[in-house]
């Protein structure tokens, strides 16, 4: 039956959580359920929550892999199975089926010698396929017959209508099979051949690592081809409406109509799979560890709350991932460096501001920062403040993180320091492709062959890093021993182009404190003698969460304020147009982020805000907490505020209650605690956050145990400036109780990276002071200490998949061998 579907409004319906890392595989069960595999080791089987048709809830977790699953396929209820099985491949070589009835693992298929990437149900029997090049049929649990079926590693198998099967392979091919004959081969990719699926009706879609998507005619005609992927495409999917679907390493899934790309739906990691449910709907499997459902049906649609999460994790995640220049943009000063007047006329600085990162200059005349622009000029960048461009001497200057910049002599009739940069931009390089993995982009993408019969593995490297410490974090990630080090950075630096280059004696192992080994150089140093050195710890500065959607959270508040005017006992409540009209206005200055150390606010409009806070009902009052979060980065804003905090009537206390009255809501949650994390940034609100330390950390002590990643997040982002503040401070009974909640967040279950990575750090701060072990040794925070064990934590931390976290853990280590 074919279906209409609103190809142009797919949005969000219910995430899946529950894997601990990435999810690689789905398989539709039908309308019974959903079934997802995972580099965590699990297959995961959900079913349709009775009380939601939007969500589904965990049912059942399959435990037998020893290493991670990919490809799964669903036996229908049958006589043997009454509510039906599941086959999955791993990466172990192994076949497993799974009773859905008991989560019984109740056949092991053994015979492949590499990992399995794909099975396929053919009547009765199983077949699968592997990097071994073989194709396996499995009968009841016996192997029935194999064959050669590429001469290089199968990625993927289907099975048609019509009964043949279908097999794509890394030597770029797709081959059709009747029994073990081949009856065609289809040629045309330019790399492997990487996903399979059928299109209804017409033939057969590949998805592959050149980026492209095809349908193929039966008889072997490329019939479409779809190209709009910037990275590899790993799967596809197709709909009885005509919607193709498909996954792709550049974090998107893209839906197609007619061959034309209608949506690209963004994730915060790459997307391994995508699957269509028979309702239209899809599903998507991504490397953050979620399963997400799409739906284009408006009461599937999830709740706005879910919805502005999302968006808030895709942020984030970008946020995360943005370079500038080479540089990343995580690493750059945000806008209270402008508060340092230079030194010299001319200085520069490249600051951050929301997602990009802007360079100003010091004026030494006026004694201020000017915000400076970019003109492009052919390969270049010229920069001018006031003067046309035929006026300016061209003196061309590359700065070492590859933007380039121009400089001019002015004669003494013009300010010498004359700068006109808006937003960085990279250098002439980066406007070439560059390979991507995991969704970021590097100078090389090197395929790495340990032997020992295991698959190629991926090795990313920038020219600009220290290639002992890829090797080491690469290592980490890819569970291999260190042995393998030297070998590791010989490899990259000779195909890098960088033989010859001797590294920096200064570095040091992040693991020993040694020395690196320098090729050419003396092999005399010594790790004897090196002071230990750590990636992560002690923390310096605080962070904060400075990215806001301004327009979003207008939105929001005149919605409110419509809902309220429509209420006959709460229209009191509602905004009068002067009211809006400032509020447009504050909304307006918080997002001139290049004036803010020139703009002011009325006494008035931080009246209005505090207004809000204190007479809307509880559940409108998140967006009013979102303008004051970003408000108190706002140097004037955060000064005007100040008063209404050292008063009697302490606002931020009294907002601090609200928002975690029982039972919390959460976006007050969350808006709440961002507000207090961005306190941190402000000198003036340290006293005030010490004085309320312990009631600020139990009003939100639940965000801990709570199941949104976002509060996680939060919470043990202000947890780890209060780690700053506190050891700043030489407050140590606060960090005993800080030591305690950074301790829960590090050993809890279920939480995300970024959250654990966060906590970790801030034990390792709080570890790392020498006078703090000093004064601890018989005090109350080596009594927490001893508690939680935190060499045991820092011992599970470094034997993490996450590289950052293993880091860390190895830095908490050593500092827990020099006590």
């Amino acid at each position: 039956m074919d279906m209409e579907i609103d190809f142009k409004n797919y949005q969000l319906s219910h995430e899946l959580r529950g894997h601990e890392d990435d999810v690689r595989g789905i398989c539709v069960c039908g309308n019974a359920g959903i079934a997802t595999s995972s580099r965590d080791k699990t297959v995961r089987y959900w079913v349709p929550d009775p009380t939601d048709k939007r969500k589904y809830e965990s049912s059942k977790i399959l435990l037998g892999h020893s290493s991670f699953v990919g490809p799964l396929a669903w036996i229908p209820p049958n006589q043997e199975f009454v509510e039906g099985a599941i086959v999955s491949g791993g990466m172990d070589t192994m076949v497993l089926v799974w009773n859905l009835s008991n989560g019984e693992k109740v056949q092991s298929l053994k015979g492949h010698h590499l990992q399995v990437t794909g099975v396929v149900l053919d009547g009765e029997d199983i077949v699968s396929c592997s990097v071994d090049c073989t194709l396996r049929r499995w009968r009841k649990g016996e192997l029935v017959e194999n064959w050669e079926a590429h001469k290089s590693a199968i990625q993927a198998i289907i099975k048609l209508p019509s009964g043949e099967l279908v097999t794509g392979s890394t030597d770029t091919t797709l081959k059709l099979w009747k029994g073990k004959t081949c009856l065609h081969t289809f040629a045309g990719h330019s790399d492997t051949v990487r996903g399979l699926a059928e299109m209804h009706g017409l033939g057969i879609l590949s998805a592959s690592h050149d980026g492209s998507i095809r349908l193929w005619a039966l008889t072997g005609e490329v019939l479409m081809e779809m190209v709009g992927h910037a990275s590899i495409v790993y799967s596809v999917d197709s709909h009885v409406s005509g919607l193709i679907v498909s996954g792709s390493e550049d974090c998107s899934a893209k839906i197609w109509k007619d061959g034309a790309c209608v949506q690209s739906i963004e994730h915060p990691g790459c997307v391994w799979d995508v699957k269509f449910l028979e309702n239209g709907d899809i599903v998507t499997a991504c490397s953050d560890g979620a399963v997400r459902i799409w739906t284009s049906y408006q009461e599937r649609i999830a709740e706005p709350a879910d919805l502005d999460s999302y968006v808030s994790q895709l942020s984030q995640y970008k946020l995360s991932r943005k370079r500038v220049g080479g540089l990343k943009l995580d690493d750059l000063p945000g806008l209270e460096a402008l508060q340092i007047p230079g030194t010299t006329d001319g200085q520069t600085k490249v600051i951050r501001e929301g997602d990009n990162g802007v360079a100003y200059a010091w004026n030494l005349r006026e004694q201020k920062w000017d915000k400076v622009t970019f003109i492009r000029c052919n390969a270049f960048f010229f920069a001018q403040r006031a003067l046309s461009l035929y006026m300016l001497p061209k003196v061309i200057a590359k700065l070492t993180c590859g933007i380039v910049f121009a400089a001019f002599s002015l004669s003494d009739n013009y300010p010498s320091s004359l700068w006109l940069i808006g937003e960085v931009v990279d250098g002439p390089e980066d406007g070439m492709k560059r390979p991507v993995l995991d969704g970021f982009e590097y100078d090389y993408v090197f395929d790495v062959d340990i032997g020992d019969g295991e698959p190629i593995r991926k090795l990313p490297y920038n020219r600009s890093d220290n290639p002992y410490d890829t090797a080491d974090k690469w290592l980490l990630k890819e569970n291999l021993p260190l042995a393998y080090r030297q070998q590791i950075v010989e490899f990259i630096l000779q195909n890098s182009g960088q033989g010859g280059v001797a590294l920096d004696s200064s570095f040091r192992d992040p693991f020993t404190g040694a020395n690196a080994y320098i090729p050419g150089g003396s092999s005399s140093m010594s790790a004897v003698s090196a002071k230990p050195t750590f990636k992560h710890i002690p923390k310096k500065g605080m962070l904060v969460f400075d990215v806001a959607q301004f327009d979003g959270i207008l939105k929001k508040i005149t919605e409110f304020h419509n809902s309220l005017l429509s209420d006959p006992v709460k229209k009191d409540l509602s905004l009068s147009e002067l009211e809006i009209s400032r509020l447009g206005a504050v909304i307006k200055i918080l997002k001139d982020t290049s004036h803010y150390h020139t703009s002011r606010f009325a006494d008035a409009d931080i009246a209005l805000l505090l207004k809000l806070l204190k007479s809307w009902p509880l559940a409108m009052i998140f967006p009013v907490i979102d303008i004051l979060r970003m408000l108190v980065l706002h140097p004037d804003g955060a000064t005007v505020l100040l008063k209404h905090v050292e008063d009697e009537n302490d606002i931020l206390m009294e907002m601090i209650k609200r928002v975690a009255t029982n039972p919390p809501l959460p976006p007050n949650l969350l808006t709440g605690i961002r507000a207090v994390t961005n306190l941190f940034k402000n000198l003036p609100y340290h006293t005030w956050l010490q004085k309320h330390q312990s009631e600020i950390l139990d009003a939100f002590s639940s965000c801990c145990s709570s199941s949104n990643k976002n509060l996680q997040l939060s919470y043990a982002t202000m947890i780890l400036n209060y780690a700053v503040l506190l050891i700043e401070k030489k407050d140590l009974e606060g960090q005993s109780q800080v030591l305690t909640a950074a301790l829960e967040i590090a050993e809890g279950e279920n939480i995300e990276v970024d959250s654990k990575f966060r906590a970790l750090v801030a034990v390792g701060s709080l570890e790392h002071l020498d006078v703090f072990l000093a004064q601890m040794l018989d005090g109350l925070v080596k009594r927490i200490a001893l508690d939680f064990d935190v060499e045991n934590v820092a011992k599970t931390a470094k034997a993490s998949k996450e590289t950052k976290i293993a880091e860390v853990g190895a830095d908490i280590e050593l500092l827990t061998k020099q006590k």
